[in-house]
């Protein structure tokens, strides 16, 4: 696992799994609303199957991060050659982590919830509750990439 400490490829002094990470929360959003699209188009079974399979991708890049920060020797290593206020980044790093964990949760509920309507009846009744979650879901897949980058900037770039 040598490799996840090697330069990043971003041009910054992060290393590659951050480089890495980091893009792949960027470009989420923009997947997450590909898969909107089709749902939009009445694709609803290729909008469920992209959704569920950015999901997973998603954990797996969440654990491959956590992996990599434990590994790296955690938040301290990280901090440590930034020159913004610690005081600031960890506040920014907590409204993160509760962004992300409550969008994570939101996430699994929505797609869980799907699901069970599909069953009953999405599309149809449960559409316009579906949609809403699903824009919930969004939002706070859009706030967790956003927070995300500024961490990545406070760390490596400022």
């Amino acid at each position: 696992m040598d490799y996840m400490f090697q330069p990043g490829f971003l041009g910054t002094r992060a290393p590659f799994f951050m480089d890495f990470v980091t893009l792949i929360v960027a470009l989420l959003p923009l997947l997450v609303g590909v898969a909107i699209t089709f749902a939009k188009k009445r694709n609803y079974t290729l909008h469920s199957r992209v959704q569920t399979v950015i999901f997973l991708i998603s954990a797996v890049v969440v654990g491959y991060f956590e992996y990599g920060v434990r590994l790296g020797g955690g938040y301290e290593a990280f901090v440590k050659d930034t020159q913004v206020s610690h005081h600031y980044l960890f506040v920014v790093l907590v409204i993160h982590i509760i962004i992300s964990v409550g969008t994570l949760g939101i996430w699994i509920s929505t797609l869980l919830k799907a699901r069970k309507d599909y069953e009953r009846g999405l599309p149809g009744p449960y559409s316009r509750s579906h949609r809403k979650a699903g824009l919930r879901t969004y939002a706070g897949i859009v706030l967790t990439a956003l927070t995300g980058i500024w961490i990545y900037l406070l760390l490596f770039v400022f």
